[in-house]
């Protein structure tokens, strides 16, 4: 069903193309251009957005695609595209969903392809890798943007919104990323994992520390996983987290009014900081908890370059995150002791 929807898609880009020419063709004209397509497109690098419908994830896809990217846009909203008015939405609207961003991203020339996913179902997240690479061959870079919020004390956090928080952020990435491995593993090893996830360090609890749990959570396994392919020597592997060091315009941000709006960015400087992370030697990103300004400036970005992505033209956003943050290495980082694997110790009493 999906190979038939990328015929028809390609298809159709062909005869619009043909027709646009303003030669006749024939039937071996759309066929031989289709073949084209088709190779052009297995030539490009896959990457698989998680969390792409509006706000960063949008504009993530958005960028990814026009650096040359096939984007594999996935989240839960969908629509009809076709018949979406005004055209493209708000990108911080619900009415912006992974149909709106395929069809941006087709209209600009680029390559890409909606698929639902809910990140809480194990089978749907299956799916979508299965379906990414029923498409496209691989999966080279793996993005995971999906998110749920409540800023709130303890108290005031109804469990239910801890549970949603907890399945969206920390489980639905670790179901994504272990769905993604054996991929990566056909693959020789060789790919990317971003994660949007903070640093860790004690002020980000205060206030929300039902929130940190889950995305603290995700920030220990890019640090974990990072280890673990650093042992192995997966030279070719590399997962890094990103977080904005000032806050940045999107669906969280939506609420940002009148004056308050000169501290917002725009998201284009978080999707340029994960293309220079995707540029870098792997071992140079590999298990780095990195802010998008900080990470840009170790690229070469001087203080005149920021300007571009203020919200506010000429405004000076108030940056929300430390200057400094503490380095979680020990004296004794390299002194595993007696490692306990509990696959091998269940398997002796099998």
């Amino acid at each position: 069903m999906l190979l038939e929807q990328k015929h028809k898609r390609l298809l159709r880009i062909a005869r619009d193309e043909l027709e646009k020419s303003g030669t006749s063709s024939t039937d071996a004209d759309e066929s031989a251009l289709v073949i084209a397509k088709r190779e052009a497109e297995v030539q490009k690098q896959v990457a698989l957005v998680v969390g792409a419908s509006r706000g960063i994830g949008r504009q993530i896809a958005i960028d990814l695609a026009k650096e040359g990217y096939a984007v594999v846009v996935a989240a839960k909203s969908t629509s009809n595209a076709s018949t979406t008015s005004p055209f493209p939405p708000d990108p911080n609207s619900s009415a912006s969903t992974i149909s709106t961003v395929e069809r941006e991203i087709h209209e600009a020339g680029g390559t890409a392809t909606a698929l639902p996913v809910d990140t809480r179902n194990i089978p749907s997240v299956n799916l979508l890798i299965s379906s990414t690479v029923a498409l496209y061959g691989r999966i080279d870079v793996l993005i995971y943007n999906s998110g749920a919020i409540w800023w709130s004390s303890i108290q005031n956090t109804p469990f239910k919104r801890f549970q949603l928080m907890q399945q969206v952020n920390v489980e639905g990435l670790y179901g994504i990323v272990q769905a993604a491995l054996p991929q990566f593993e056909k693959q020789g090893w060789k790919g990317r994992i971003i994660v949007v996830s903070p640093p860790i360090y004690s002020r980000f609890f205060r206030g929300k520390a039902a929130y940190a749990m889950g995305k603290v959570g995700m920030s220990v396994l890019t640090k974990g996983l990072a280890v673990d392919w650093e042992r192995e020597g997966k030279k070719d592997m590399a997962i890094t987290s990103i977080w904005p060091a000032v806050a940045i315009q999107s669906a969280a941000t939506q609420n940002v009014e009148g004056e308050n709006l000169q501290d917002l960015r725009k998201p284009t400087i978080f999707s340029d900081a994960i293309l220079e992370m995707l540029r870098s030697e792997p071992a140079d990103v590999n298990g780095c908890l990195e802010l998008d300004e900080d990470f840009l400036r170790k690229r070469g970005y001087k203080d005149e370059d920021f300007g571009k992505y203020s919200l506010v033209p000429g405004a000076k956003p108030r940056r929300i995150m430390p200057k400094e943050l503490p380095d979680l290495r020990v004296a004794e980082q390299d002194d595993e002791g007696k490692r306990v694997d509990s696959t091998k110790l269940r398997a002796t009493k099998l």
